[in-house]
């Protein structure tokens, strides 16, 4: 079976995620270690324990998901005896969760990755002051019809589509006055639901700008290896396994648009017949599904999950 491995991004994060793995592996006690040290403060403590408005803060969810679902590849790895690239004919990963995935197949060590996803947190918080940015799902509208609300809105502002999730699922970004007025517009041209969504920053836009160049900066002297199998990757929804076009890559993904639709339609193009989500939440699973049905989806996140799978290999 072709499988792909796929990793969640921010709003997948909960409070208590992985402390069942913590208590019965020494392989996720591992992670969370490392992770733990690599950032020179207990971030698992934040995690197992909270409080959520921490675990929420961008500086540490990003790092937090990581850990989470690498606590996971590691378990199932010790487990099953194999690494994730020979069960694996790709992985991706969704906005942070590239990161995931370029650690799951030993393009990245699990300490880089924790240290550039604390930089591109911190770096993400202080580009826009909290209240001056905003995003917004728009549900039940195209992406010609989401670029078209996008444009009429941005009113000289930015306002641009951050993520285009699956059909009928498109998230907008942009300053808080044009998302707002996106929001007004989209019931006037049909939408069926525009959301606010619960952010710390408008992340995926122009405003991350000062943001792309620090991750440029810091990407550049990161030892980035060709990873194991190929990474669909969020800005040109292909594979990828050259360094350095995953650097610049990653460097565009900050202000570009996540085309996780397209990354799932390639993968699905290219034989993937099974899609796992590996880490906390179940969200690239239920995506998935609205994408492309004929792609299995499974989460794998606890314990019995772990064992569901293992057992199906």
């Amino acid at each position: 079976m072709r499988r792909a491995f796929v990793f969640p991004g921010q709003g997948s994060q909960k409070v208590g995620m992985g402390q069942d793995l913590w208590q019965a592996f020494a392989a996720a006690r591992e992670v969370f270690e490392e992770v733990d040290e690599a950032l020179g403060e207990k971030l698992s403590v934040t995690i197992f324990e909270g409080p959520d408005d921490d675990l929420r803060l961008t500086r540490n969810t990003q790092p937090a998901l990581m850990a989470m679902s690498m606590a996971v590849v590691r378990v199932i790895e010790s487990e099953s005896g194999k690494k994730i690239a020979d069960l694996a004919h790709a992985v991706a990963g969704h906005s942070l969760g590239e990161y995931s995935a370029l650690a799951a197949v030993g393009a990245l060590s699990l300490s880089d990755a924790a240290s550039l996803l604390r930089l591109r947190g911190d770096a993400m918080q202080r580009a826009v002051p909290v209240g001056e940015g905003a995003m917004a799902a728009l549900l039940g509208a195209d992406l010609a019809l989401a670029e078209e609300i996008a444009a009429e809105a941005a009113g000289g502002e930015v306002c641009g589509l951050a993520n285009d999730n699956a059909i009928g699922q498109v998230v907008l970004s942009g300053t808080k006055s044009a998302i707002d007025r996106a929001v007004a517009m989209a019931a006037e041209k049909g939408v069926k639901k525009a959301v606010l969504l619960p952010v710390s920053a408008p992340f995926h836009c122009d405003l991350m700008a000062p943001v792309a160049k620090i991750m440029a900066k810091a990407l550049e002297s990161t030892d980035l290896r060709p990873p194991e199998v190929p990474v669909f990757a969020n800005v040109s929804a292909r594979p990828v396994r050259e360094p350095d076009e995953i650097r610049s890559l990653l460097e565009r993904q900050v202000t570009a648009m996540v085309r996780w639709r397209e990354c799932v339609v390639a993968m699905g193009a290219d034989g993937v017949e099974q899609l796992v989500e590996v880490g906390a939440g179940n969200v690239l699973k239920t995506l998935t599904r609205r994408i492309d049905r004929q792609i299995a989806a499974v989460s794998v996140g606890d314990i019995e999950e772990i064992e569901n799978f293992l057992q199906a290999l």
